[in-house]
């Protein structure tokens, strides 16, 4: 399918900025409340490129210039990212890389869901992307030459990965169905087209997820050097992989479960499986840990993702997906990553790693607590209660 094939393409640049990123600006040395400033900058400044990107697309009904445009911002700021030892160009570089990167996602899950539509395996193509991240993952762990030991030959693998991600994008539908009429519409997607973009019900679930995805702020990134510098193991591409690995059969699944019990109680149950991963890191930080709670990846991700696409897509009209993909990823995922990065750096300089982890449980127990008082208000309303 030739979505699926854009995705695994696409998630290929994923498998070395998610595992490796966080080594990359560690080994341009700088300090760690340095690096968890930058990226909290990384995600912050991710903000901008999907709005841009997005309104765009939606524009156009065109999909295929913006994903060529936010790849080719990827590959071109990531060499000056890996060189150049300057704090100054390091931000300008983050900035830039953050603004082709987190526009791949929305893009993609935009085109994915009004391509297939409201019965559609979204799941199951984006377990495509799983796939090449772990792939990748797995690769880079084991490669014996550009090891990705040094920011620069983590630099070249992102310039390659997001150079193949171009060329696979040739295959990706282009368009959106602008000539399907009303009648033929889901019944989803026809109650989607009379609703603004943004309700109660809508805001709920943001307040829900940002809450959720602040508690993994600091295993988005500092897991690596946790890893790295109180483990003392060697072994980042591989804890990645097994993480990703794990989400696979629930990303498989998801349209099934998302079904059976509706997109707000799985993006709990989720929120519920953060806190446990903290609580795993803070209280056993050991190679026996890191694998546990990289298990629980499957929980932390792969329920939560498939179940926010669809909250999303239940409650944006189809011709302003793009833009609401983009406002899910500003307020849900970027800010609350930017602020998170932010304090954890600090909190690693000041407490260490398992304070930092044990600390960020009570945004888990927060975004918990409002979902049980918001979930009414967070039902799809075209599904049957």
């Amino acid at each position: 399918m030739p979505i699926a094939l854009s995705f695994f393409a696409v998630f290929s640049v994923y498998g070395v900025t998610s595992p490796y990123l966080p080594v990359l600006v560690r080994g341009l040395g700088y300090g760690a409340g340095l690096v968890g400033i930058l990226l909290g900058l990384f995600e912050l400044a991710g903000i901008a490129g999907p709005f841009l990107f997005g309104r765009l697309a939606d524009r156009l009904g065109r999909y295929k210039p913006s994903l060529f445009f936010a790849l080719a911002l990827v590959a071109g700021s990531a060499i000056p990212l890996s060189l150049v030892h300057n704090p100054y160009i390091s931000a300008l570089s983050i900035i830039i890389l953050a603004a082709g990167l987190r526009s791949l996602i929305p893009l993609m899950d935009a085109t994915a869901t009004i391509t297939l539509g409201s019965t559609g395996n979204y799941g199951l193509v984006r377990a495509a992307g799983s796939v090449s991240f772990v792939l990748v993952a797995l690769g880079l762990q084991y490669v014996s030459f550009m090891r990705p030991d040094k920011p620069l030959n983590i630099g070249v693998w992102l310039v390659i990965t997001a150079i193949a991600s171009m060329v696979a994008l040739i295959f990706l539908p282009d368009s959106r169905p602008r000539s399907r009429s009303a009648q033929c519409q889901d019944p989803a997607e026809r109650g989607n087209g009379k609703r603004k973009i943004m309700d109660a019900g809508l805001l709920a679930g943001f307040v829900v997820i940002a809450l959720g995805r602040l508690a993994m702020a600091p295993i988005v990134s500092f897991f690596s050097l946790f890893l790295v510098e109180e483990i003392q193991w060697d072994a980042v591409g591989l804890m990645w992989a097994i993480s990703a690995s794990s989400e696979i059969p629930f990303m498989v699944f998801s349209s099934r479960l998302i079904r059976r019990f509706g997109a707000p109680r799985l993006l709990a149950a989720s929120v519920v499986a953060v806190a446990a991963r903290l609580a795993v890191y803070a209280l056993f930080p050991n190679p026996a840990g890191a694998v546990s709670g990289q298990l629980l990846h499957s929980l932390c991700f792969g329920l939560f993702h498939p179940a926010a696409v669809a909250f999303v897509s239940a409650r944006v009209p189809p011709e302003r997906r793009a833009t609401g993909m983009a406002l899910y990823l500003a307020f849900c995922i970027g800010i609350p990553t930017f602020v998170g990065s932010a304090i954890s750096g600090l909190v690693v300089e000041l407490a260490g790693y398992r304070v930092l982890f044990a600390s960020f449980i009570v945004f888990a127990l927060a975004s918990t607590v409002l979902y049980l008082f918001t979930h009414k208000l967070m039902e799809d309303p075209a599904r049957p209660r």
